[in-house]
């Protein structure tokens, strides 16, 4: 499957605009849509199924949803947020369709009746507040009821260009979302609150009329990166990688990267550790080879250089990391890297003025201190945050998370589909960046590297999660062994 365009609000309503549809057009089909969604997640035996209306859109398309599922002899409580005198003109012929077809209007959730289906039409992509009052209220009951929630566009509270609960949020089950896909959806808690999602274009082909202003990663990307090797191959063809990092106390981050670039395929993967001391390195993976760091960056040494996997605060690896960014090759940054160059103005003002690819793996906290914003404020918008970071530090982005965000300078974003919770552990941004690296060493472009490497990585915990490995105890080690098997089974 290709990767999927994604529009913020604003770039939904001018795709509404540019499909030049009849009045109501759109909530028709959307509310057939998200009906025939509905039907099939109740069955077709008679079932009891309660939609939610709030005072805009959103509400108009829910009443669709329950005129068709009325007519198709589901018994439908019509609980209705709004005021009718309020309500656009489109939503308000969608609910006088609702009375045509023999439907009331409730103001409560009918406290004696049993639902097997919610459908959340309270409020789509326009929500501009936090939810307050008698809609918070509703929103509270309607989670507990306990029954599956069916969100229309967005869950109600989400919002949309960001992922941030809005006050509070309907927890849904599915979330069917129209047109295309909005990145509130997809990362922050969006995923958390829209359950199991689903596109409807409504019979519009987005990226046709506008511009996507950013994509859902998709599996096809690494078949897009890396292709199958010929017979006729030697170490030298799938290039080298320098790990610069592992000072004392913290050697395992840079092994950790250095085995992810070896079993994602690199040809040669060199240590360049930082503990003064003779290193006890696992004799399970003797191929990793030791340098000295300061020989890694000698001209020509390695095909691409990490650093930052356990590199420490010293004045040893401030120096160390200025000479990598002066280094005519791809540079992976991650960890105490970017710590340091948050930290200094002249490692921001060297790494400003590289010719030669770089590529940023910070998580929340790491973007913070390189934005000079709290963490917070990085999640708050974690799509407005990562293009912000790349477009300071000239920089390719990564900032981790649940959906994480890429970024490239010129404002193009892309959001990851794959990943889990079992990630959440000790090493896997080394492991990550591992791969990254071993991937550009291939040969592939860094901006596709970063791309395939932030998928391979989620894919990969997605995969043992599937086999009955984790969520909870997944390893960084379990991780990159598994994303070598999906590398390998490509085609």
């Amino acid at each position: 499957m290709p990767a999927l365009p994604i529009y913020t609000t604003p770039a939904i309503r001018k795709l509404e605009e540019l499909a030049a549809l009849a009045s109501g057009t759109l909530m028709q089909r959307a509310g057939a849509a998200a009906a025939e969604y509905a039907r099939s997640l109740c069955g077709d035996t008679a079932k009891s199924i309660l939609v939610l209306a709030g005072p805009g859109n959103n509400g108009g398309d829910a009443f669709e949803v329950a005129a068709h599922l009325k007519r198709w002899f589901f018994r439908v409580s019509a609980v209705f947020s709004g005021e009718r005198d309020k309500l656009p003109e489109d939503a308000l012929a969608a609910l006088e369709k609702w009375e045509t077809a023999g439907g009331a209007l409730l103001r409560e959730i009918p406290g004696e009746s049993r639902f097997d289906l919610a459908v959340d039409g309270l409020f789509g992509a326009g929500l501009a507040r936090p939810l307050a009052g008698a809609h918070r209220a509703l929103v509270q009951k309607l989670n507990a009821l306990g029954v599956p929630i069916l969100a229309l566009d967005v869950p109600s509270g989400i919002d949309a260009d960001t992922g941030a609960i809005m006050g509070c949020a309907v927890r849904a089950s599915h979330t069917i979302t129209f047109i295309a896909y909005k990145p509130g959806l997809l990362t922050l808690d969006g995923p958390d609150h829209c359950g199991e999602l689903k596109l409807d274009t409504l019979g519009l082909a987005p990226a046709g009329l506008l511009e996507p202003e950013g994509l859902l990663l998709a599996a096809d990307i690494l078949d897009r990166t890396i292709a199958p090797r010929p017979r006729n191959f030697h170490k030298g063809q799938a290039g080298s990688v320098g790990v610069l990092g592992g000072a004392a106390g913290m050697v395992g981050a840079a092994v950790i990267a250095g085995r992810a670039a070896l079993k994602c395929g690199a040809g040669r993967v060199y240590l360049g550790l930082l503990t003064p001391r003779s290193p006890c390195i696992d004799d399970s993976q003797p191929e990793l080879m030791l340098r000295k760091p300061a020989a890694l960056l000698e001209k020509e040494s390695v095909d691409v250089l990490v650093a930052g996997p356990g590199m420490g605060k010293a004045d040893s690896a401030r120096k160390l990391l200025r000479a990598a960014l002066a280094a005519p090759v791809p540079v992976v940054l991650d960890a105490d890297a970017l710590n340091a160059i948050a930290g200094s103005r002249s490692l921001a003002a060297s790494l400003a003025k590289r010719r030669a690819p770089t590529l940023m793996t910070p998580h929340p906290a790491e973007a913070g201190r390189l934005l000079g914003a709290s963490t917070a404020g990085v999640q708050a918008d974690r799509v407005a945050s990562a293009r912000a970071i790349a477009r300071r530090y000239r920089s390719l982005v990564v900032l981790k998370g649940n959906g994480s965000v890429i970024a490239a300078p010129d404002g193009k974003f892309w959001i990851n589909s794959s990943g889990n919770p079992g990630m959440a552990s000790a090493g896997m941004g080394d492991a990550l960046a591992g791969m990254i690296a071993a991937l550009i060493a291939q040969g592939a472009e860094p901006l596709q590297a970063l791309l395939a490497g932030v998928y391979l990585h989620g894919a990969a915990a997605d995969a043992l999660v599937a086999s009955g490995v984790g969520p909870a105890g997944i390893t960084a080690s379990e991780v990159i062994d598994q994303a070598r098997v999906l590398l390998n089974r490509r085609g």
